[in-house]
């Protein structure tokens, strides 16, 4: 009951609060949207973007404008003051905690997939392992009916031509993911390359965000890349089942990353760092992620953290409704537990903005 009262209580007052202060402002009624501006990963772009446009209907008095840049240059921008809120997939160093000029809070918003889509005329359905996955983004595996690729798709139909790879160009939350799980499984990647936002790909063309990525795998035969779910689903691209940590192929999929998601053990501590690769849950799709908003906790301007900590609050509770329609894992409970911590530390001019939660 009390998390309850907590849930209806906190947007209504935060809310009313940010809604009252825009107006005194103005001198009017009708003044225009405050205007909240994030940049960030791409990942959670489509989740975001659907977001933005529920949270208008919610509350007419802001608006959401986040920016699909990569999360390397969103923590940029948010760290440098230009943005109002970062999004990466992959949570700070520590290194660049130590480095940022006030005290980070990350929160956690969605669950999403990085996938391996392909665009091989005729084919539908791939298995992969996450040893061929190093190889072929290696080079050392660089043809479609190399017979390490055919062993595992003996049903498979592949042609004798060589792999188009194609993998970022920026700094990506989605290129974290997918090098920790290669990392796990291939002792030479983890010698060449190893795990992180911008590894340095020894094959293949770079192309710009989940975006350009998916585009590159649309229009390219031939060609293997990696991407979001969500990306590739709104494409019509074909995915591969790849190997989990118990040695299943597992397809991407809304349930196989709430499994995921679901048998991970989640660290009380907010600023604990969480990976979803290679859950235990022998159903879990391996390559999954957590995205986040990062923000400064404590504020200098009130009138813009407090309404920003209203609609994170709405989307770590209300907005988890649309996820799974737009292929995103809902937060599990653990999560959105997290999340209430970690937007209970967001102060302004020394108080608290959500204070029912600080205070619960």
């Amino acid at each position: 009951m009390k998390h309850a009262l907590l849930l209806a209580f906190v947007p209504a007052l935060a809310l009313a609060s940010h809604v009252a202060c825009s107006r005194a402002s103005s001198g009017a009624s009708d003044a225009a949207p405050r205007v909240l501006v994030g940049a960030g990963a791409t990942l959670p772009y489509p989740l975001y973007s659907k977001w933005a446009a529920d949270y208008a209907r919610v509350d007419p008095a802001v608006r959401i404008n986040y920016q699909s840049i990569g999360s390397g240059a969103g923590i940029r921008q948010m760290t440098d003051g230009v943005v109002d809120f970062g999004a990466t997939d992959e949570p700070l160093t520590d290194e660049q905690v130590r480095r940022a000029s006030t005290r980070l809070v990350h929160v956690p918003t969605t669950i999403g997939a990085v996938v391996l889509a392909f665009n091989v005329p005729g084919e539908h359905e791939l298995a992969l392992t996450p040893e061929l996955v190093a190889d072929i983004f290696l080079g050392n595996v660089a043809r479609w009916d190399d017979e390490r690729i055919r062993a595992v798709n003996p049903a498979r139909a592949l042609p004798s031509a060589p792999i188009t790879v194609v993998h970022r160009a920026d700094g990506s939350g989605t290129s974290a993911a997918l090098t920790t799980y290669l990392s796990k499984a291939s002792p030479a990647w983890r010698t060449i390359v190893g795990a992180g936002t911008s590894p340095r790909f020894p094959v293949g063309v770079g192309a710009k965000g989940n975006e350009g990525v998916t585009a590159f795998v649309k229009s390219t035969p031939l060609s293997l890349g990696y991407v979001e779910l969500a990306y590739a689903r709104q494409a019509q691209l074909a995915m591969a089942s790849v190997r989990n940590g118990a040695g299943k192929f597992v397809a991407p999929s809304v349930d196989a990353i709430t499994r995921a998601a679901q048998s991970t053990t989640i660290p009380a501590d907010p600023a604990a760092r969480i990976s979803l690769v290679d859950a235990p849950d022998e159903g879990a799709y391996p390559i999954a992620a957590v995205s986040y908003v990062v923000l400064p906790a404590e504020s200098r301007d009130r009138g813009k953290a407090e309404p920003l900590a209203a609609f994170l609050w709405w989307a770590v509770h209300e907005g988890q409704s649309t996820a799974s329609s737009l292929d995103y894992a809902p937060l599990p409970p653990a999560l959105v537990a997290r999340a209430e911590r970690a937007l209970g530390e967001l102060r302004a001019d020394g108080r608290p903005l959500l204070a029912p939660v600080a205070n619960r």
